[in-house]
């Protein structure tokens, strides 16, 4: 598992490489989320399109950092989300709660 961060204009990208299963990884993922929001990051966008699963603990990553930017008045997205993940944000609804946009560019674009 390897993050890729990169900045465009505004909004930080992390793209997670591989799995999330709660582990080493998911930690190093919830690591670089905590210290861009502890730096002031108000535009966060997680690249899901090179993870091919997640668990429950990863989920949970995602929706503790996606309380953590509302609260700060801040914006989280979601891009790119692999099939059977989407089918996890339907069926616990987590798609009522995450802004999820099929490409990188739409999700860029729907930042104000």
């Amino acid at each position: 598992m390897s993050l890729d961060v990169r900045t465009v204009g505004d909004v930080t990208i992390i793209t997670p490489k591989g799995m999330l299963l709660g582990g080493k990884e998911t930690d190093e993922l919830q690591a670089k989320i905590k210290e861009l929001a502890e730096a002031g990051n108000k535009k966060l966008l997680i690249n899901l399109g090179q993870t091919s699963f997640m668990n429950s603990v990863s989920l949970g990553v995602l929706i503790a950092a996606h309380s953590n930017y509302a609260k700060r008045g801040a914006q989280m997205k979601l891009c790119a989300v692999d099939k059977k993940i989407q089918n996890i944000f339907v069926v616990t609804k987590l798609s009522l709660v995450f802004d999820v946009y099929d490409t990188e560019e739409e999700a860029l674009k729907s930042f104000k």
